[in-house]
């Protein structure tokens, strides 16, 4: 029986790869490859072609973006004159006030109180012994003294012992002022020999020897005379020679465990000094606020 070309099962089958006989005979695959590429190079020029589109899609719309704000900042200020800006604030006029004007004057120095207490032609403040030592009694620290009597004289040797008499007088010591204290048992005299210039007392400082008479009466035994070992000292400043000299009124030799002689004569001497600054201080104090003679 007889079904027509091809038999029973109608024409050959079309697979994806071609056709192929009913004998069972091998594919064309040299035809299939080439299809197979040319499908692959459509492909790829197609997302070639995708890609530029949209690359170029995207530069237009910055393109546009960017020419768009250009224009919006024209349209701000861009193409204004300098006198369409804001002028600004007023600035404030020259003050009618006169300026302040300064001396080209350089001030003087403050004087110097040493200055004062350095020559009698400076030094012209009242000088005794209730200035030198005023008051009754005398307080450094805790300890108090009593003052006893004082004493001032221009005949310089009268109050000294040994050779202190002639060193003064040969140097032209002016006056002695003294003055005694007393703290219990002990007694100082100081005595104040005063000069012309700071140049005769630092000489007479120098020569020192012998001396200082203590001065009793008033209360005061005498103390410190009959070859009795007494604690002296000397010092100066401008002008000035102060001694001290001070033991035990009841005529005990001093020995350098004496502390409270020591203390008594250390005491009157500080204040000594003390009180003939402070006189240079008050001249010097006294010149700087006296007016100006034109």
């Amino acid at each position: 029986m007889s079904f027509g070309q091809g038999g029973p099962y109608g024409p050959p089958p079309q697979g994806p790869y071609g056709s192929r006989d009913p004998q069972g005979q091998t594919p064309d695959w040299a035809a299939l490859a080439d299809a197979s590429a040319q499908r692959a190079r459509r492909r790829r020029w197609m997302l070639i072609g995708g890609g530029a589109l949209a690359t170029a899609a995207v530069a237009a719309i910055v393109a546009t973006a960017v020419v768009s704000m250009n224009g919006d900042s024209g349209d701000r200020g861009g193409d204004k004159n300098a006198s369409d800006l804001p002028a600004p604030p007023d600035l404030p006029s020259e003050s009618a006030d006169p300026e302040p004007s300064f001396s080209d004057a350089v001030p003087l120095p403050p004087p110097n109180p040493k200055d004062f207490i350095s020559t009698e032609d400076k030094d012209t403040a009242p000088l005794s012994a209730d200035t030198l030592f005023p008051g009754s009694k005398l307080t450094m620290g805790d300890r108090v003294y009593a003052k006893g009597p004082t004493n001032r004289t221009t005949n310089c040797a009268g109050a000294t012992q040994g050779a202190l008499g002639s060193i003064l007088a040969a140097n032209t010591c002016d006056q002695v002022i003294r003055a005694t204290y007393t703290r219990g048992g002990t007694a100082v005299t100081v005595g104040v020999a005063v000069f012309s210039t700071e140049t005769q007392a630092l000489k007479a400082k120098k020569e020192a020897s012998g001396g200082l008479a203590s001065l009793s009466g008033s209360g005061v035994p005498t103390f410190c005379r009959g070859g009795t070992i007494c604690r002296k000292t000397t010092n100066s400043v401008g002008r000035y020679v102060y001694f001290t000299v001070g033991g035990f009124t009841n005529g005990k030799n001093v020995v350098k465990g004496d502390q409270d002689v020591f203390d008594t004569g250390d005491d009157v001497a500080e204040f000594t000094f003390l009180q003939i600054r402070r006189r240079g201080e008050a001249q010097a104090s006294a010149a700087a606020t006296a007016p100006v003679d034109e």
